[in-house]
């Protein structure tokens, strides 16, 4: 009896096979990698002060005040911008974890080790 892989009509096959498997999965990767790059977050403080926009890294993009900032001293609009990053960072890890789950699936070793990654690069712009 020969083994499988010994046999080259099963060599064949087998690498077949694993190309195939590689293949999906840089394609897979190239979506989730598209989708990630383009991923906006907003949020707001929850008291109408501030909106800001982040990254999927975490990485403030944009700020925006509203006039009730002008009714309020300096350190409450830091803290609703902190409030709001904080809210803006969640969302993201959320969707993040959405996006990774469907391009890359949820059992993905591949999947979890970038997710591990992203959440480090958030927790260090924190």
């Amino acid at each position: 009896m020969t083994e499988p892989l010994l046999d080259p009509d099963s060599s064949r096959d087998y690498l077949r096979d694993w190309k195939g498997r590689v293949d999906r999965a840089a394609a897979a990767t190239q979506v989730m990698s598209e989708r990630l790059g383009h991923l906006r977050i907003s949020a707001g403080d929850g008291n109408g002060l501030v909106e800001v926009v982040i990254d999927v890294s975490g990485v403030l993009v944009e700020v925006r005040f509203t006039e009730r900032i002008q009714q309020v001293s300096t350190e409450a609009v830091s803290r609703a911008v902190m409030a709001a990053l904080g809210i803006a960072r969640r969302k993201a890890a959320q969707a993040s974890h959405e996006i990774i789950s469907e391009t890359m699936g949820p059992d993905s070793t591949a999947a979890r080790v970038i997710e591990e990654r992203l959440l480090r690069g958030v927790a260090a712009n924190e």
